[in-house]
């Protein structure tokens, strides 16, 4: 046969306060690494001055490639490549376009 006991408040601690726990939750968060294929693409197709967007286009898919392996490292290091392709890729080829626009121009108001 069980016996149950009825035990009453214990003395001490007061009833409303229980002891503290905290849980802390460690997130790592990943800088995710830009490819800059959009921006590689665009280079490829309008500024594609010395081959420059097209060489930025590819780096910029390896930079893809390593991401999807796993290898961020290897991807940081291809998009950086990539970056300052499109960035040489995207000068250039506004200088040279705003070069041949005022060539053009001069060239109309000689004849």
């Amino acid at each position: 046969m069980v016996q149950q006991e009825h035990k009453g408040p214990v003395m001490g601690a007061p009833q409303g306060s229980a002891p503290e726990t905290t849980t802390r939750i460690n997130i790592q968060t990943e800088m995710p690494v830009r490819d800059h294929i959009v921006w590689s693409l665009f280079n490829t197709i309008f500024m594609n001055w010395c081959c420059l967007g097209f060489v930025a286009f590819a780096y910029s898919v390896k930079s893809r490639d390593r991401k999807m392996v796993g290898d961020m490292i290897g991807a940081q290091t291809y998009a950086s490549t990539a970056k300052c392709l499109n960035i040489w890729a995207l000068v250039l080829g506004l200088l040279l376009t705003i070069m041949f626009i005022i060539i053009i121009i001069i060239r109309s108001q000689s004849l």
